[in-house]
């Protein structure tokens, strides 16, 4: 499916999704493997290039993650980043050893051999501000390599073997905070690598219409809607590709905000021509969750009723043997735990719930792509604002915005929060500009007064951030006088609540999500 590929292999940086991102940025496909793939498995895959990423391990550590040093034999371009050139120069002969000074945040730059990789606009310029984020340096370089650029602190910033085509940097071009990172990057892909941009929307639907088709046969497909942009779009991919054969299930778990069957099943219906069934499970779905305050059981809980809901509306459907599902690439990602790197910070329905003896096989068009591009496939299917533009909504719902017990009093009190939350933002018109905003029940109550009367009740905190991925946010600086007119609606029109705060952490170290 994908001519020109670049392969990063994950050393346990929280900018290793960063780096496929900005590979695909310019229409190059890019996965993530974990640092220990097989080297059967990197041959089979056939990258053009291969990326070493950051990671927060010492090479010289005793257990200290290590490729498979065949990669350095495989005769095309590699690229270490940080943590992934020290490792470059420790496994090629040279030798790594603790700085005597760590080199953390913005540093600059001095390029000592402008051309191939460090070769940046304007030409003349030999300064440039890059991100560092180390506590080890290059004591001996490996035999064949030169030192290419340095900073104040770190006399090889970057080195390079031009025969082998290997570059190291010991700074990171896939942030932002790198001047010129995304140009360097580019160096590499298409001077160093020679890939070509052709990884587009057109292409992947193409490709997936095709896949889709071959795996289904004849066969029927059950799509699990969620009323998020993810299970939309898979289903208008999946419609495209078999029409008829496809039903779309919509299933009220009780976890859902105020109205969203109804507005899903039209929205479905009036703008991609969609067969949609719903159903409301949300007794079934609440009784299960009755008593569970841990958020990987809620989230295990859904996921597996989910499955078991779709398994018996299935079998009263002819032929039906795939279940359709809206995983996405950082779902994978995170779902797995690898040895050190990129361990789980949560399991996502779609993918840590499926039962074990799941009778249908699983058909999951958007399982390579990030977010944004699923949000572009959307637009290039031809569907409507209404869709793609939404924010993300969580497979589990508001179970994982109630910390704590999920009742149906309890989502009842979280639903009226979170509808004015959305309704004075988009008033604001500020919705468009925000990656996720939205309320969270606390485990907590608290003095207040109102009227002549004291009061011991709930406390709902807002969270809204922005983000181009959902890998990274940052909180949003909501103007005061929205705030105040939603903390003022909320603790008037939603009884139980008599206090509201604000979330101002950043991911990292926070999620977007409270649980």
């Amino acid at each position: 499916m994908h001519e020109e590929k670049i392969l990063v292999l994950d050393f346990g940086s929280q900018y290793t999704q960063l780096i496929a991102r900005r590979i695909r940025e310019q229409k190059v496909y890019s996965e993530i493997f974990p640092y220990n793939a097989p080297i059967d498995k990197i041959k089979a895959f056939s990258p053009k290039g291969i990326i070493l990423s950051g990671g927060p391990s010492s090479v010289y550590d005793k257990k200290a993650p290590l490729p498979d040093n065949k990669i350095f034999s495989l005769g095309i371009p590699i690229l270490g980043i940080c943590y992934g050139m020290q490792l470059m120069a420790h496994c090629l002969g040279g030798k790594v050893a603790k700085a005597q000074k760590r080199e953390y945040g913005r540093a600059e730059l001095i390029i000592d051999a402008s051309a191939d990789l460090l070769r940046l606009t304007p030409l003349a310029s030999r300064k440039t501000v890059v991100w560092m984020s180390h506590g080890d340096r290059i004591e001996k370089l490996p035999s064949g390599f030169k030192s290419i650029a340095h900073t104040g602190n770190s006399p090889v910033a970057a080195m390079a073997d031009r025969k082998k085509k290997f570059f190291a940097l010991q700074f990171h071009p896939e942030v932002a905070h790198t001047d010129k990172g995304t140009e360097i990057l580019k160096n590499f892909i298409f001077k160093i690598c020679g890939c070509r941009s052709l990884w587009t929307m057109k292409s992947f639907i193409e490709a997936s219409k095709g896949e889709i088709k071959e795996k289904v046969g004849k066969n029927g497909v059950v799509c699990a809607i969620s009323g998020g942009v993810d299970s939309a779009v898979a289903a208008a991919l999946i419609n495209k590709a078999i029409g008829k054969q496809l039903t779309c299930i919509f299933v009220d778990n009780g976890v859902l905000r105020t109205g969203e069957a109804g507005k899903v099943e039209s929205t479905l219906k009036k703008h991609c021509n969609m067969n949609i069934i719903c159903i409301d499970a949300s007794k079934r779905f609440l009784g299960k969750l009755k008593g569970v305050t841990d958020p990987e059981r809620k989230r295990k809980i859904i996921g597996n009723e989910f499955i078991r809901v779709f398994e018996e509306l299935a079998m009263k459907i002819k032929g039906v043997k795939f279940l359709a599902q809206g995983t996405l690439y950082p779902d994978v990602i995170e779902s797995t735990s690898f040895k050190g790197p990129s361990a789980t910070i949560k399991s996502h329905h779609n993918v840590g719930g499926l039962l074990k003896d799941m009778k249908l096989k699983l058909v999951e068009p958007l399982r390579e792509l990030f977010k944004d591009e699923v949000r572009v496939l959307g637009k290039e299917l031809g569907m409507s604002d209404d869709i793609i533009g939404r924010h993300p909504f969580p497979g589990p719902g508001l179970a994982i915005r109630i910390i704590g017990e999920v009742t149906k009093e309890r989502c009842d009190i979280l639903r009226k929060a979170d509808a004015i939350v959305l309704e004075e933002i988009k008033k604001a018109g500020l919705y468009a500009e925000l990656w996720q905003a939205f309320a969270v029940l606390l485990p907590v109550k608290t003095v207040g007064v109102m009227g002549d009367e004291r009061t011991y009740e709930n406390v709902i905190a807002i969270r809204a951030v922005k983000s181009v991925d959902g890998m990274t946010a940052d909180w949003a600086r909501l103007p005061y006088d929205l705030m105040g007119t939603v903390s003022n609606r909320i603790i008037n029109e939603v009884r139980g609540v008599n206090r509201v705060v604000y979330d101002i952490s950043s991911k990292p170290p926070s999620t977007i999500e409270w649980e």
